[in-house]
């Protein structure tokens, strides 16, 4: 009980040091756009990428439904999980470079990596997707021809 008690006053005590530190290196007018930019976030991330995310999982699901598609879905997922994964990671560089961002800090072009990098994921994924599907054709034809023999 006292050690959740010491953690409580511990974690509260820091969030108060933040808080002053952010009200004394912030002016006013940044203080204001901090929390519409926080909104503009929260309804960016509901009303377009949650469902984006939705319609593209219904319809990877829908075409995983298939037949023999079970075994190769899951280079697909893993090729959107690190798209995915890749760009959240970029997007603050990517709109950061385009405010006349200090050259010294940002002296690559972000754009062209990000999409390189984009392009190298979809390559593997399409490699792995190839070698998942030839993997399961060559032991589905192995299967088969034992079968003709009547055992």
């Amino acid at each position: 009980m006292k050690a959740r008690l010491a953690l409580a006053v511990a974690g509260v005590a820091l969030g108060l040091w933040g808080l002053r530190l952010l009200f004394g290196a912030l002016e006013p007018a940044a203080l204001v756009r901090r929390p519409v930019w926080l909104g503009g976030a929260v309804l960016a991330d509901d009303f377009f990428l949650v469902p984006l995310t939705i319609a593209v999982g219904w319809l990877v699901t829908r075409w995983s439904a298939g037949p023999d598609r079970h075994r190769t879905i899951g280079a697909v997922r893993t090729t959107f999980l690190y798209v995915g994964i890749s760009s959240l990671i970029a997007v603050p560089l990517l709109l950061r470079q385009g405010t006349g961002a200090n050259p010294t800090v940002l002296p690559r072009d972000y754009l062209r990596d990000w999409l390189l990098l984009e392009a190298t994921i979809v390559a593997a994924g399409v490699v792995w997707f190839v070698v998942q599907r030839s993997r399961f054709t060559f032991r589905r034809s192995r299967a088969s021809s034992g079968d003709i023999g009547g055992r």
